[in-house]
């Protein structure tokens, strides 16, 4: 991953922390690569940094791995609104409503749905969707992933998040 240690190199010094974090959380952990690079890819589409989209890019990962990321970066763009929208409000009326939005790629992903749920459960978690991340989680529990993969995909998702804030500085 040279793109990602070139972006590295690119954070300021107050991110010193970040980019110490970007390293290790890219590293071997209980995901596997294809989990890693795809949770990592979801959540730099989510910040909206082209940046560190493209670093990440840089690791040439499968198209249907890609594919998932941005797909999952998407959809959670329009889901953690909506959702997040109807668990704060809390009126009985919203619940009762249907969303009558599409999503139909969250049932049929290019590569696993367990994976896919992953990089949905991340992208959740930064946009503070507490209906989405608990939907999520408990999909990808039940499709045998475990406590500790969601650990990394959530400590991955937050370390992509505080590079693409960083950047901006």
């Amino acid at each position: 991953m040279d793109a990602v240690d070139q972006l590295r190199g690119q954070l300021p010094e107050v991110a010193r922390d970040i980019s110490l974090n970007l390293q290790s959380t890219l590293g071997p952990s209980s995901l596997t690569d294809a989990q890693r690079v795809g949770v990592a890819l979801a959540c730099a589409w989510s910040t909206g940094n082209r940046a560190l989209v493209e670093a990440l890019l840089g690791a040439s990962p499968a198209a249907a791995l890609v594919e998932d990321a941005r797909a999952a970066a998407v959809l959670m763009a329009m889901n953690n609104v909506y959702y997040r929208f109807r668990h704060q409000v809390g009126k009985e009326v919203y619940s009762q409503k249907p969303a009558r939005l599409h999503m139909q790629r969250i049932a049929k992903p290019a590569t696993s749905k367990a994976d896919f749920e992953l990089m949905c459960l991340a992208v959740s978690a930064i946009a503070g969707c507490e209906a989405c991340v608990r939907a999520h989680e408990a999909v990808v529990l039940q499709a045998g992933l475990t406590d500790e993969q969601v650990h990394d995909a959530v400590r991955l998702a937050a370390t992509v998040r505080a590079v693409g804030v960083a950047l901006l500085v």
